[in-house]
């Protein structure tokens, strides 16, 4: 029997905020200020990767640190906050608020706080959550467990008893390190690897597609029926 989560953990970027292009974007425009030609190998790379801000500096011949890399790209993405470029996903704000019906949300994400913190409150989301995990808060990256185990330890729950939503390989190796189950939307559709896809307790082809699924997995009557029976994909 498969109980229902009791709370709901968000990844933000490609799951929540549709930024697939702008962090390449910005990330390119740095990297060319030192001397690098950004390829399309390099934005595959920055995808779910919790490590971006070194791996940037690392194009960059080690030029700049991290730390450089994440306060001058961090300033460009909150700079396309308040120009409005920075929306959510297509059913991405149903989503929190379908989970915000059904318990306590949160939000476990490599993105810098400053940068996090602009988004939700664009949004309008920022009050619906009960505690947001961003890249300066824990010491390993995704697809390191840190993020979802402090988010679950801050929500005051059991990581088995949380759902994690995600959409990149790293981010759904992270979860489930942590303990729990995970509610993929992998980004653009496109399909999973196989070792990752067997990682996943459900998938969806967008946030559109993920609501059904979504409740099924929140509703304690609902889940414990689907235990037998499988979820829907």
């Amino acid at each position: 029997m498969t109980a229902a989560a009791r709370a709901t953990i968000f990844d933000l970027d490609d799951t929540l905020l549709d930024t697939q292009h702008l962090w390449p974007q910005v990330c390119a425009a740095f990297a060319a200020r030192h001397g690098h030609r950004w390829r399309s190998e390099d934005t595959l790379a920055l995808h779910g990767n919790g490590a971006w801000a070194s791996y940037v500096a690392a194009l960059c011949a080690d030029a700049v640190t991290p730390e450089e890399v994440i306060e001058a790209c961090t300033g460009a993405m909150t700079g396309e906050v308040d120009a409005g470029h920075v929306r959510a996903l297509p059913g991405a704000v149903d989503l929190v608020l379908e989970a915000a019906r059904h318990g306590l949300i949160g939000i476990a994400t490599a993105s810098p706080r400053r940068f996090v913190h602009a988004a939700l409150d664009r949004l309008g989301l920022a009050a619906r959550l009960h505690t947001v995990v961003c890249g300066e808060d824990v010491t390993r990256a995704k697809p390191a467990p840190d993020a979802y185990v402090r988010a679950a330890y801050e929500l005051g729950v059991q990581p088995s008893d949380c759902l994690a939503v995600e959409d990149s390989p790293s981010g759904i190796r992270s979860a489930v390190t942590a303990g729990m189950r995970v509610l993929a939307i992998p980004r653009n559709g496109t399909e999973l690897p196989a070792h990752i896809a067997h990682l996943t307790t459900a998938q969806a082809r967008s946030a559109v597609h993920a609501l059904p699924t979504l409740t099924c997995m929140l509703t304690p009557d609902i889940a414990a029926r689907a235990g037998g029976q499988g979820l829907p994909s």
